[in-house]
């Protein structure tokens, strides 16, 4: 397999590629190389230098007619010209203070303990641009062919716990599975408390990420060993039909990924400083806190007689919370509500109500009362419409 004609198809990679040709101590690590073994177009490509990234990064820009800005401090350099962006950065090695901390970086390390620094070996492999060369961890090409997640040492995840969350997105994009020995590892991490030594920030970072892989692999993988539980919520439990009917329904200009994540957790006070703690935004978490009210929503919308009803029910509803009730056995109203009542909109405006002498809260109950006159076919047109609305109020 050629590696690299893979690497030369990832988005933004062949002029990076081709500025690097001739640098001998760069290669690509991590993901990229891992999806090229398994046949796949990477998405993106990380390149590592052992030595000096900006002296690389310079002369790369040269080649390419840009300007490489340089970020000392990290060890890093941007190349940017009018063909291609893209980063480099030196080989570092890491060392965690405490557990749960950020990790302390260190510059000018070997390619082999910048490898070492990766969450699992299907990431701790390197290929050397040059030559397309594979520089790996022990173990981790046969771990990729196999479909493995192997933590590269034991104390992994107490180091950084926000790996247990990877490893459920790995687990649900690749389509792989922790070994025995990983899994042991992460249910243990767990319930020794590992989670609680990471900020709120870090595992709400993680778990957005892990709502964009394929679910619900992603979430059913977050529920083993008690990730979920431990990270998310002590309510937290996902049955797959709920989460793949509630994507099913969520029309587009829904959140969807925001909705399955609902379909996980109870209805309850604690919900919404949790999420905070984790950094989602207020919208964010108006999103999940409504949704996870679906259940008794669903109830009163199996009930529903006609448009009029939906209307009235559901109206002042965001759609991620209308898609999870139809989820829980509301599904044909739901639908109807998503993909048509809502859409319909009046002919007439409150400025026409005003123009007719009413004025006030009025304008409001008038416009209700031509909606429902609408909907409930008694007001096709613009006329009827505005009858409707000045009949259910009078002139002021």
């Amino acid at each position: 397999m050629d590696l690299l004609a893979l690497m030369r198809r990832a988005p933004g990679a062949e002029p990076a590629l081709e500025a690097l040709a001739g640098e001998p101590a760069v290669h690509v690590v991590g993901g990229a190389v891992r999806d090229a073994l398994l046949g796949r177009v990477p998405r993106e490509l990380d390149f590592v230098v052992e030595g000096d990234a900006a002296a690389v990064a310079r002369r790369a820009a040269e080649r390419l007619g840009g300007r490489a800005v340089v970020h000392e401090r990290f060890g890093t350099a941007s190349v940017r010209s009018d063909g291609a962006v893209f980063d480099v950065a030196s080989a570092r090695g890491e060392t965690y203070p405490r557990p749960g901390a950020l990790p302390e970086v260190r510059a000018g390390a070997s390619l082999r303990e910048d490898l070492a620094r990766r969450d699992f070996t299907a990431n701790a492999i390197a290929l050397h641009v040059v030559d397309g060369a594979l520089i790996e961890w022990a173990g981790a090409r046969e771990d990729v062919d196999a479909g493995r997640l192997r933590v590269l040492h034991d104390g992994s995840f107490l180091d950084d716990p926000t790996r247990l969350l990877r490893l459920a997105r790995y687990a649900a994009r690749l389509g792989f599975a922790p070994e025995p020995g990983t899994a042991a590892l992460a249910a243990a991490a767990v319930a020794g408390g590992a989670v609680a030594t990471v900020t709120g920030s870090r595992l709400g970072s993680e778990l957005r990420l892990l709502l964009r892989e394929p679910q619900p692999a992603a979430l059913l993988a977050l529920e083993r060993h008690g990730i979920g539980t431990a990270a998310v919520h002590p309510g937290f439990a996902v049955d797959p039909g709920t989460v793949e009917a509630v994507l099913a329904l969520c029309p587009a200009d829904a959140q969807a990924d925001l909705a399955a994540l609902a379909a996980c957790l109870p209805e309850t006070e604690d919900l919404r400083p949790r999420l905070d703690r984790m950094e989602f935004t207020a919208q964010e978490q108006a999103v999940v806190v409504a949704a996870t009210a679906a259940p008794r929503l669903a109830a009163t919308l199996r009930r529903a007689e006609d448009d009029v009803h939906l209307w009235r029910l559901l109206r002042r509803e965001r759609p991620e919370t209308v898609a999870l009730a139809g989820a829980l056995g509301a599904e044909a109203p739901a639908r109807r509500w998503l993909g048509d009542v809502r859409h319909r909109r009046l002919a007439i405006t409150g400025d026409d109500i005003v123009a007719a002498g009413v004025t006030g809260p009025a304008v409001g109950a008038a416009l209700d009362a031509a909606q429902e006159a609408m909907l409930a076919g008694e007001a096709p047109g613009r006329e009827q419409q505005l009858a409707a609305a000045l009949a259910a109020v009078g002139p002021s």
